[in-house]
């Protein structure tokens, strides 16, 4: 099984270009501090990589 991992919009998405929100709202975030959970695999990872200056990441154990 994959670990799990807790990601938590921090900053927001007003004024960043629009590939990035829409990685954010294809993450299921809509709102600052919303948090949704995720399995750790290689698309996750990659979109939060890809907004790492707008989120915050736990790991799940």
């Amino acid at each position: 099984m994959a670990k799990k991992i807790s990601v938590k919009l921090i900053r927001s998405t007003i004024g960043q270009k629009p590939k990035v929100t829409a990685t954010v709202r294809s993450m299921g975030l809509k709102k600052i501090n919303s948090t949704v959970e995720h399995e750790a695999t290689a698309p996750i990872l990659g979109m939060v990589a890809a907004v790492a200056h707008l989120v915050e990441v736990k790991e799940i154990s």
